[in-house]
C-alpha cells in the first residue's frame, strides 16, 4: 500500500515511511491510496468473530500488502488483550465502552499497535539509531502512547502536555514511568504542544540530529487501528438485533477516532451516519452548518481530551470526501453532511447530562461520554440505534465526577498504582526553539 500527503506537495511513501516520519515534508497527513471493501461474507459472519478477529481482518486490510501476515496476526492479537463491550444505557442507546485497556482509555490500541508495528519495522530493518516518539497530549493519548511504548527498545517518548490542563489521574499516567518515558510540560495549550511536535517534524537541523516521529493520531498506525472498535461494535450490535439502522456518535477532538470510523465506513461498515460530538471547543460543528473550517484557540473545558481548536485529521475528512481534493469545497461539504451531523455542549450541558443520566439509568458518564450520549438523545430519529463511545473510564475523571455526582467513584487498582508514583517531569516554554534545543541536547 501506498501513501500519499494530503497537502499533495510530498512524494508517495510506503507504509513504512508513513510510520517512521508520521508526517509528510510538505506537512500533510498521510492517506492510503486506496481503502478496501471488506466482503460480504465478513460483515454475514461478523458477528460470530470475536473481538480480535474482527480486527485481524481490518487489519489485514489495511496493513497485509506491508507487514508479515503471522506478524501482523501476533501485533494484533497482542494489542488487543481486553474486551470492548456495547453497554445498554436506555431505550434505543448504547454505550461503546472503551476503557478496558491497559490506561483505560480508547487511544490504548492505536497506541500498543503503533508501538509493536514500528518494533517490527525496527527489528526487519536492522535499525541501530534509537527512534525517538513526539506526542502532544490534552490527555488520554500521553498516557496511552507512554504505556503502550513503555520499555520497549529503540525507541524513546517524549509526552508533551499542557500545563494545568490535564487531570491529575491522566497526568501521573506518563509523568512517573521513567525508563524511556520523558514528560515535557508545556505552558499553554494543547494546540501549543501539537505546533511544537509538527514545527521539530519540519525542522532539518533536528532532524539530522535525531530520528524523530510522532504517536499522535496525525500517523497512519496511530488511528488506523482505532476503526477495530466501530467493526466490533456492529457485530456485537448485530448480535442484539436483526435489523436496525445504527447511528455511530463519537466524542471528538482532533478527530482522529471519528476519522477511523469514516474510514471503516468507506470499507463498507454499515453505519447509517455518525454524529461528531463536540465540547464548547465547536469548530467542525460550525463547519458543518457553514461550510466554513475556520480554526482558533481553544478553550479549556471539563471534557479536556476534546479541547482542541484546529483538529489535525480535518484535513483527512476532507480529502476523503473531496475525492483527493477533486471536488468542489460545495461538493464536498454536501458529501460530509450527508453522512455526518454535529452536536456541542458547553460545560454546564455536560453537568447536567451527567446527573439526568445517573438519576434515571445508574450509568455513570465520564465529561466526554457525556458529549455523545446527549448527542443522541438529542438527534435519534425513529428506527434508529444510537451507539456513543465511552471513551474514557469516570475515574480518570474523579474530581470532577464525584462533585458534579455527588459520589465516590472507585478507582480501579490499575489507576491506583500509577497514583503511588512519583512526578518527573521537564518545564518547557511554548517557544519552538526553547523545545529544540532542549533536543538538540539530548
Amino acid at each position: 500500500m501506498k501513501y500519499y500527503s494530503t497537502n499533495g506537495n510530498a512524494p508517495i511513501a510506503d507504509l513504512h515511511k508513513a510510520v517512521v516520519k508520521g508526517l509528510a515534508e510538505d506537512r500533510g497527513l498521510y492517506m492510503p491510496e486506496e481503502i478496501k471493501i471488506l466482503p460480504k461474507t465478513f460483515f454475514d459472519n461478523i458477528h460470530e468473530m470475536s473481538f480480535q478477529q474482527i480486527a485481524y481482518n481490518v487489519a489485514s486490510a489495511f496493513f497485509g500488502e506491508d507487514v508479515d501476515l503471522d506478524a501482523l496476526q501476533d501485533i494484533v492479537y497482542d494489542t488487543l488483550s481486553f474486551d470492548c463491550p456495547v453497554v445498554k444505557v436506555k431505550d434505543n442507546i448504547y454505550s461503546l465502552e472503551l476503557f478496558h485497556g491497559p490506561t483505560l482509555a480508547f487511544k490504548d490500541v492505536g497506541a500498543r499497535f503503533m508501538a509493536r508495528l514500528l518494533q517490527y519495522f525496527i527489528r526487519m530493518e536492522g535499525q541501530k539509531e534509537e527512534v525517538n516518539v513526539l506526542v502532544a497530549t490534552s490527555g488520554d493519548t500521553g498516557s496511552a502512547v507512554a504505556n503502550g511504548f513503555l520499555g520497549v527498545e529503540g525507541i524513546h517518548v517524549y509526552v508533551l502536555y499542557p500545563k494545568g490542563k490535564v487531570s491529575p489521574i491522566q497526568e501521573c499516567q506518563f509523568t512517573t514511568l521513567g525508563k524511556n518515558i520523558t514528560a515535557i510540560e508545556v505552558d499553554g495549550v494543547f494546540d501549543d504542544c501539537q505546533a511544537l511536535v509538527k514545527s521539530a517534524f519540519m525542522d532539518e537541523e533536528l532532524n539530522k540530529h535525531m530520528k524523530l516521529t510522532s504517536a499522535n493520531s496525525i500517523n497512519v498506525a496511530r488511528f488506523l487501528p482505532q476503526a477495530f472498535y466501530y467493526f466490533n461494535a456492529y457485530a456485537r450490535m448485530k448480535e442484539k438485533f436483526s435489523n436496525g439502522q445504527i447511528v455511530m456518535c463519537v466524542p471528538s477532538g482532533n478527530f482522529g477516532n471519528i476519522c477511523s470510523a469514516l474510514f471503516g465506513h468507506q470499507m463498507g461498515l454499515p453505519v447509517k451516519r455518525f454524529i461528531a460530538a463536540n465540547n464548547a471547543n465547536d469548530i467542525f460543528y460550525k463547519y458543518l452548518q457553514t461550510g466554513k473550517y475556520e480554526p482558533k484557540a481553544s478553550i479549556q473545558t471539563l471534557a479536556n481530551a476534546m479541547d482542541v481548536g484546529d483538529p489535525s485529521n480535518f484535513a483527512r475528512i476532507i480529502n476523503l470526501y473531496s475525492k483527493n481534493n477533486t471536488l468542489t469545497d460545495e461538493a464536498t461539504h454536501h458529501r460530509i453532511t450527508n453522512l455526518i451531523s454535529g452536536a456541542t455542549y458547553n460545560d454546564e450541558q455536560i453537568k447536567e447530562t451527567m446527573c439526568q443520566c445517573y438519576e434515571e439509568t445508574g450509568y455513570i458518564l465520564d465529561p466526554h461520554g457525556a458529549c455523545g450520549y446527549q448527542a443522541l438523545e438529542d438527534g435519534l430519529q425513529e428506527g434508529e440505534i444510537g451507539v456513543f463511545c465511552e471513551t474514557a473510564h469516570p475515574a480518570k475523571f474523579k474530581e470532577k465526577v464525584d462533585d458534579i455526582l455527588s459520589i465516590d467513584v472507585e478507582i480501579p487498582d490499575r489507576l491506583a498504582a500509577f497514583m503511588k508514583g512519583t512526578k518527573q517531569c521537564v518545564p518547557m516554554t511554548k517557544d519552538f526553539a526553547d523545545f529544540k534545543q532542549y533536543l538538540m541536547n539530548q
